[in-house]
């Protein structure tokens, strides 16, 4: 992996009470995160989730850019629009740089506060 770009700042969000696990017996409201921009600079059977003996994700995969917000559940949807924004200056693409215009220029926040 070679990282392109990076947010500046930390993006936080809350979770709802309703997704807080009742049996959890740690205080957990949210979660804080730096975003990164990354290019993948070997193959895609290069990816290996199971480095950890507890790994994060289960599965990978491509997708576009600009992912509707829409896909993305509501409470994180804010923090996506952010991270997206903000590390769109990295890309390389003119196509994609004139999209990232085409939505600032549209765009609402996706969740208003």
């Amino acid at each position: 992996m070679k990282i392109l770009g990076r947010t500046r700042e930390w993006l936080r969000y809350d979770v709802p009470q309703t997704w807080v696990r009742r049996e959890s017996r740690s205080v957990y409201r949210g979660q804080k995160q730096i975003w990164f921009l990354l290019r993948l600079v070997g193959r895609d059977c290069d990816v290996c989730l199971r480095k950890s003996e507890h790994p994060e994700f289960d599965a990978w995969r491509w997708n576009e850019y600009w992912v509707p917000l829409e896909s993305v559940i509501e409470f994180k949807r804010e923090v996506y629009g952010r991270a997206l924004q903000e590390l769109a200056r990295y890309l390389s693409s003119s196509r994609a740089r004139k999209e990232q215009a085409q939505r600032a220029s549209r765009a609402a926040s996706p969740i208003a506060r």
